[in-house]
Order: C-alpha cells, then sequence, then structure tokens
C-alpha cells in the first residue's frame, strides 16, 4: 500500500546507527574554498558536524505527511471495526447469559468455552492488524530514511562537514548546525509525498 521509492536511493550510501542514532560519515570535508561559494548559494552552514532532528525530517516531509494520513486512515477503520466487533461480542455474551438459567450445566459450559475461544482469536486477529498498521509506518520511515541518503551526502560536501548527528543525541551544538528545515526542503523537491512514483508502476 506505501509507495516504493528505492529508485532514488544511489549506490554506496551508507547510514550509521539505527534511526536514534542517525548518522553520516561518508564523504570527507572539502576545504573552505572549495564550499564556501555552495554555502552562500544553497544556505547550509559551514559547520564540521551537521544535525538532524529525524523525527520532525520524517513528520513534516510530503511523504512523512501522506504516510501519516494512510496509517491514520487505516486505524480509524481498525478502530471502527474494533467497536463493532465488541458490540456484537457483548451482545453474544449477553444472550448467553440469559440462556444459562435455562441450560444444563456441561451444555453451558461448551457454549462458554467456544466463546471464550473466539474471543481470543478475535482479539488475536484484531492485534495483528494494528501490528501491520504500526509496521506499515515504520516500514515508510525506514524507506525514507534510506532514499533520503543522496540528499543528505549532498548537503555533507556543500558545508564540508564530516557527519550529520541525531540532534536529540547531542549535547551541545550550534543552532545554525541543525540542517533539519533545509533536509526537507531537498528531499520534498526531489521525492514530494511519493505518491507520483506509485501512480507510475500501477
Amino acid at each position: 500500500m506505501l509507495t516504493k521509492v528505492t529508485a532514488y536511493v544511489m549506490t554506496g550510501a551508507a547510514l550509521l546507527g539505527t534511526a536514534s542514532d542517525f548518522a553520516l560519515a561518508q564523504t570527507p570535508p572539502l576545504s573552505s574554498s572549495t564550499f564556501s561559494e555552495n554555502t552562500r548559494s544553497f544556505g547550509v552552514p559551514l559547520s564540521g558536524v551537521l544535525t538532524l532532528r529525524t523525527d520532525v525530517f520524517f513528520n513534516e516531509s510530503a511523504f512523512g505527511r501522506r504516510v501519516t494520513q494512510e496509517v491514520d486512515a487505516e486505524g480509524a477503520v481498525l478502530t471502527a471495526e474494533n467497536r463493532r466487533i465488541e458490540g456484537e461480542l457483548r451482545d453474544e455474551e449477553q444472550q448467553l447469559t440469559e440462556r444459562r438459567q435455562t441450560m444444563a450445566p456441561d451444555d453451558f459450559r461448551r457454549l462458554a468455552d467456544a466463546f471464550d475461544q473466539k474471543v481470543q482469536e478475535i482479539r488475536r486477529v484484531q492485534d495483528a492488524k494494528l501490528e501491520e498498521i504500526n509496521k506499515m509506518r515504520e516500514d515508510a520511515r525506514r524507506e525514507f530514511l534510506t532514499v533520503s541518503l543522496p540528499i543528505l551526502q549532498e548537503i555533507m560536501r556543500e558545508a564540508g562537514a564530516g557527519a550529520i548527528l541525531e540532534k536529540s543525541s547531542v549535547f551541545l551544538s550550534a543552532e545554525a548546525a541543525d540542517i533539519t528545515e533545509l533536509a526537507i526542503q531537498r528531499i520534498d523537491a526531489v521525492l514530494g509525498d511519493g505518491q507520483s512514483a506509485s501512480d507510475d508502476g500501477k
């Protein structure tokens, strides 16, 4: 259901650590004379170490917003389905309770056990659906970060930086070193919401 955009991934890009410890250290820094003109042109801060707020980078990108809308829509459908099922099970339980007075204990026990097994199976199925919805978002986020690597490497070259670190894990840094907004602009210009790639594949 979510768009596959791996065509944007460049060979040789490397992601060091998990999404919570996002860092790039692939490209050696350039001299100031080499990248100063690029910095003035593109608004990239001159810094040996850049920082990125990966949650914001994904959530506020066009791709991330589309994914969030899709996941929220799936979650709303599941919530409505759970409420419907809950109402049906409540009615069935009430009917079973009312029949108890007119049934032999063994017969009632068999029906009660069958009802309990039914409830457990429904819970298993619905939990699996929820896990799948959560997986959709995690897969999309992982894919997005992979696709963004060439763009982040380009920003590194322009800044003459040796690494991009997850900002939340940095104890102290200059505010100018945060490239999150710039990265969002760059990835949106290249990827958009990712929907066009999905449409082309149909």
